[in-house]
């Protein structure tokens, strides 16, 4: 979390989110109103945010990593642009730490060159184009990072994708798998494409597959930028 986001929150009147992320930050929540919803709620969430901010409290919407990255900064500004303009709250959009990039710092520097963020739920996108985005980004020799990789009944499509790499990257390109990235229970791990699904991947994972470059060194996973050196 930065501390321009921390300032927001404790600036706060009211707060709302996911309650799992919630859960994460009660030490700044103490004597402020609370919104917590579950998952597949998210619409009625930032309606009710945006309605409360209309009526003059200051509200935040709480989004784990960087609000505009899978975040629900997009969602609040299209509920704010459908209502009358003289009745639109002031919207500031706080950038925040992606998960992308608290990941690959962990990892060392896989995303010194061109990437692809990509996220493998189809609850919002149908697999078809996510399988496409995956084949061009490969074919494109990008560096992939992929949020939302494994859920307890999503399962194949991590092993799709590895499939889909592996025509177009050598099996010994290094992947990373991190974990709960600056979470407790935090955890790393290299592995390769070859054998990276056999580790374990879930909903809180973020996994980096380098590009034909990219190598490991002393527990690090560089991709290099093209420096001589």
């Amino acid at each position: 979390m930065t501390p321009r986001a921390q300032e927001a929150i404790q600036a706060a009147d009211l707060v709302v989110g996911y309650d799992t992320y919630l859960e994460l930050i009660m030490e700044l929540l103490a004597g402020k109103e609370i919104l917590a919803t579950g998952m597949m709620q998210e619409i009625d969430r930032c309606q009710a945010a945006v309605d409360q901010a209309r009526a003059g409290k200051n509200v935040v919407v709480v989004s784990s990593g960087d609000p505009g990255v899978y975040g629900m900064a997009g969602l609040v500004l299209e509920l704010v642009m459908k209502g009358p303009a003289e009745q639109r709250p002031d919207v500031q959009i706080v950038p925040g730490i992606s998960a992308v990039s608290a990941a690959a710092a962990l990892l060392g520097a896989p995303l010194m060159h061109d990437f692809a963020v990509i996220s493998l739920s189809n609850l919002l996108t149908p697999w078809e184009v996510i399988r496409k985005r995956v084949e061009l980004a490969a074919q494109a020799d990008f560096v992939m990072a992929f949020y939302n990789p494994k859920s307890t009944k999503r399962v194949t499509q991590i092993e799709e994708v590895r499939e889909v790499v592996l025509k177009y990257r050598d099996a010994a390109t290094p992947v990373g798998i991190v974990r709960q990235a600056t979470r407790s229970g935090e955890n790393v791990i290299l592995s390769d494409l070859a054998h990276f699904t056999q580790e374990t991947i879930d909903m809180f994972s973020l996994v980096i597959i380098g590009n034909s470059q990219t190598y490991t060194a002393n527990g690090r996973m560089i991709t290099p930028r093209g420096y001589q050196l």
